[in-house]
């Protein structure tokens, strides 16, 4: 199990081993959902909306060797 601990103003680190497993990059959004007692943390995608993700119209770097590189930055 994975731990780490909450600040006095309700922060936590998210663990590089969490990190490394979602492939979360520094500025990148997270989502929580509660299931009883317990708290499932998943990456945000990216949205295509333009009016939320105003760069998502620009293709000229979406392929998938340009994808890769971006996601090991």
């Amino acid at each position: 199990m994975i731990e780490s601990r909450i600040t006095s103003k309700g922060q936590t680190t998210v663990p590089r081993a969490v990190r490394a497993a979602l492939g979360l990059h520094e500025g990148e959004r997270v989502a929580y959902e509660i299931e009883g007692d317990r708290v499932v943390l998943t990456r945000v995608k990216a949205s295509l909306d333009p009016f939320e993700n105003p760069f998502a119209m620009f293709t000229e770097w979406a392929d998938e060797i340009d994808c890769e590189a971006f996601d090991n930055l």
